[in-house]
């Protein structure tokens, strides 16, 4: 069980490792050498220049300039001077609404720390219930719900915190609810003109025997949106292409490093090994190997882009197509375009950013058997995961350790190493474990289909939140507590048993203590220092930057990573929701991760980060959702925990949080949450208003046309010939037919659904 004297010893470590890590950034962020890993996004923006023009040559490498070093930690309070406006243009309102997750953290627990430490505190530390029971416990213990003998009239304490946390808590949450809701609202309405504004994406395009998809989408949409429609992109199976395209990318990237090797002594060709990674086979000059092998390449990618253009099979049955005016979109993706719900299915299109391409080219029909295999392997995922979960609860006890290596006793007795153990080992070790799962489930995300990024990160998010819900909280409670309490179950009643649970829960606040230190205040800090990308940068830049243009692109800015970053935000209100009223000590340290979080990302997103895509904030539903589950748990928890304290009187009295809880999550919904799902048609048709009074002569056509054509066949080292050129006269207003089943198109398509009544008389057959 760690002590008091554990916990302090981890909060030094960690205080150290954190201090350490800022430190480090605040003096490596001074030289000029690294100027690019931590300010990428100004000279990505074109805003700042290299500090390796000018100067000393020493001078280039290392700043000289001692008054800076006194300033070394100037750049706190200058991620704090931006304001929210400035920031959401500089970044993007995703970026500032990500930021508000962590305002919101501040916001309610801050009140909540002070209150419960006003009042929870003493009413728990002045009992001696611990004291006189045979249970393993540490001073920490002693401020929380355990110390409250069983059947006493203190417990109406905490029934009544739980009602002012709950409602206090559900008042932040409406507050920011509704100023996100205003904010997303407010900048789509003075957002500039981007592609996705006029798109959808149409799927499941029905098959028909007569025409061609290009055929029936222009058709279909000409007769059932004739006002509107403006011009349409086919989806291609380019993937085998961009498979191709990828590894000659890499392969350029190999030549362009023999190259520049050779370059720098010509006096011996490079050589280089024919087999596995270059570490067995035939050597032979790698200049000569890599450019047969490009060239190869090369041959095979304009075979599969010719392969692509003509043949009918290698087009989806998907499309994106564009409309006249934002009005026009907005009634296409939110409407039913078919009395058939299965075919002519329309969603929003993605930005083009947004677009994650490997997806478009699978079957829809297939995509449900897809989730399918996800969920069960999914679920199967989070049960076989409490295996090492347990592992590591069972080894982060001195006992599990002395069982398992006996001969380590003498070491592990010692008060130092023993401290750190206790202290540092557990949360280390879980944070350890969880190094690969968001791949693993980012991976399983791409397998379901989602056809953009944000998307991709939404879904992997939610499912790393569940991960963490079942593993990470619930697991570790409950190996732990019976880990802990282990002689307790053996020699006790199964009646008794429950008890032992419902005091054993709040003591693993000493383990969820450690976790946020290693993960929330030393991780933070480890964020900051971008250690990983300051390496990779130099590499590249000694080995392979060869221009300035070279230079750009060693650069890694990265991004928010939200698949990853909101789901840990979220573990922290889970816990400071949870533990408020059972164990109020832990709110300090989440109050510190919040701020220091706030400060560090805030820096990270004005300088550094450069969001892939913009969803206007669209994942802040979830977050507000997964915000009322924490509480809910909470709730139900401390239900739990009274029901074994024999708190007959007051425990009924908490059936109505979750009932009220729900209630409010239901309210929110139906208020704010139709911002975040729907265009109103009454923004899009002032939007496009303006517009045409501003811009009488636009060629939205012109704008719109290449915008969803695939990364592969635009302009660049790849794509010599535009594939998609052959669309470029797309939507004109006489639409041939190969039908023959019609006169005039008096019917509808067999399969397409589309009504004749509607076409305009100047649609006539070819």
């Amino acid at each position: 069980m760690a002590t008091l004297k554990d916990i302090e010893v981890a909060a030094a470590m960690n205080i150290l490792t954190a201090f350490a890590f800022l430190v480090a950034f605040a003096f490596l962020r001074l030289q000029p050498i690294n100027d690019r890993v931590y300010f990428p996004k100004w000279y990505l923006k074109g805003l700042r220049n290299s500090p390796l023009g000018a100067g000393a040559f020493v001078g280039k490498f290392v700043n000289l300039d001692f008054r800076s070093y006194v300033r070394f930690l100037n750049w706190m309070p200058a991620a704090l001077q931006m304001p929210e406006p400035e920031l959401i243009n500089h970044a993007g309102l995703d970026s500032a609404v990500y930021l508000r997750i962590y305002l919101v953290g501040l916001k309610i627990f801050v009140p909540i720390a002070f209150l419960g430490f006003a009042v929870m505190v003493p009413v728990n530390w002045t009992n001696g219930t611990l004291e006189h029971s045979t249970l393993e416990y540490s001073d920490i213990d002693k401020l929380s719900i355990s110390n409250i003998p069983i059947g006493s009239n203190r417990f109406w304490t905490h029934l009544v915190m739980a009602y002012a946390f709950t409602f206090w808590t559900c008042y932040v949450l409406k507050k920011e609810y509704e100023i996100v809701a205003s904010m997303r609202l407010h900048f789509l309405a003075s957002e500039q003109r981007r592609p996705d504004q006029f798109t959808v994406l149409v799927r499941n395009v029905p098959p028909d025997p007569d025409e061609s998809v290009n055929e029936l989408v222009e058709h279909f949409f000409l007769v059932n949106h004739p006002e509107h429609y403006l011009t349409y992109q086919v989806v291609y199976n380019a993937n085998k292409l961009s498979d191709l395209v990828k590894e000659k990318k890499k392969l350029r990237n190999w030549l362009d490093f023999y190259q520049l090797k050779y370059s720098r002594n010509q006096s011996t060709r490079p050589l280089t090994k024919t087999g596995f990674l270059g570490l067995c086979g035939e050597r032979v000059d790698a200049i000569d190997l890599y450019t047969s092998k490009i060239e190869g390449l090369s041959e095979a990618i304009a075979s599969e882009r010719d392969k692509i253009t003509n043949n009918p099979k290698s087009i989806m049955p998907a499309a994106f197509v564009s409309f006249k005016a934002r009005w026009g979109a907005a009634v296409c993706a939110q409407t039913q375009q078919s009395r058939n719900p299965t075919i002519w299915l329309t969603e929003w299109a993605p930005e083009p950013c947004d677009v994650y391409w490997d997806n478009l080219a699978i079957p829809y029909v297939s995509l449900t058997i897809r989730r399918l295999i996800v969920a069960v392997a999914f679920f199967f995922l989070t049960i076989f995961f409490m295996i090492p979960i347990t592992f590591v609860q069972s080894l982060a006890n001195i006992e599990g350790i002395e069982k398992a290596l006996p001969f380590l006793r003498p070491i592990i007795e010692l008060k130092s190493v023993k401290s750190l153990i206790q202290g540092f080992l557990p949360g280390i070790s879980l944070k350890i474990f969880l190094i690969f799962l968001p791949s693993i489930l980012m991976h399983m995300s791409k397998f379901e289909g989602f056809i953009s990024i944000s998307a991709l990160e939404r879904r992997s998010a939610t499912r790393y939140y569940i991960f963490q819900f079942i593993n990470v909280f619930l697991g570790s409670i409950i190996t732990g507590a019976a880990f802990q309490q282990l002689h307790e179950f053996m020699n006790q009643s199964a009646n008794d048993i429950p008890k032992t649970i419902g005091v054993s829960i709040p003591m693993k606040a000493t383990f969820f203590i450690t976790y946020i230190m290693v993960d929330g205040w030393a991780g933070v800090a480890g964020e900051i220092l971008r250690l990983k990308p300051l390496v990779i940068f130099h590499l590249k830049n000694f080995f392979l930057v060869k221009t300035e243009k070279d230079r750009e692109e060693a650069m890694d800015p990265g991004s928010l990573g939200f698949n990853t970053g909101e789901p840990q935000i979220q573990l922290y209100f889970l816990l400071g929701l949870v533990y408020a009223v059972v164990t109020p000590v832990l709110l300090p340290f989440i109050i510190v991760f919040f701020g220091l979080a706030y400060m560090v990302y805030r820096h990270q997103i004005i300088n550094v980060y450069n969001q892939e895509y913009e969803s206007a904030a669209a994942f802040w539903p979830d977050v507000h959702g997964r915000i009322i589950v924490a509480l809910i748990v909470s709730q139900l928890l401390l239900m739990g925990l009274l029901s074994t304290k024999e708190a007959a009187r007051s425990t009924p009295l908490l059936i109505a949080l979750p009932v009220l809880t729900i209630w409010f999550h239901r309210f929110c919904k139906g208020r704010y949450e139709p911002a975040f799902v729907r265009y109103p048609l009454q923004e899009a048709m002032m939007k496009d208003t303006l517009e045409r009074a501003r811009e009488p002569n636009l060629n939205l056509k012109g704008f719109l046309q290449n915008a969803y054509i695939h990364p592969v066949f635009k302009k660049g080292d790849d794509s010599e010939s535009d594939a998609a050129s052959e669309d470029s006269d797309q939507g004109s207003n006489l639409v041939p037919t190969k039908r023959q089943s019609r006169r005039g198109t008096p019917f509808p398509s067999k399969r397409s659904g589309s009504s004749s009544s509607l076409l305009p008389e100047a649609v006539q057959e070819h």
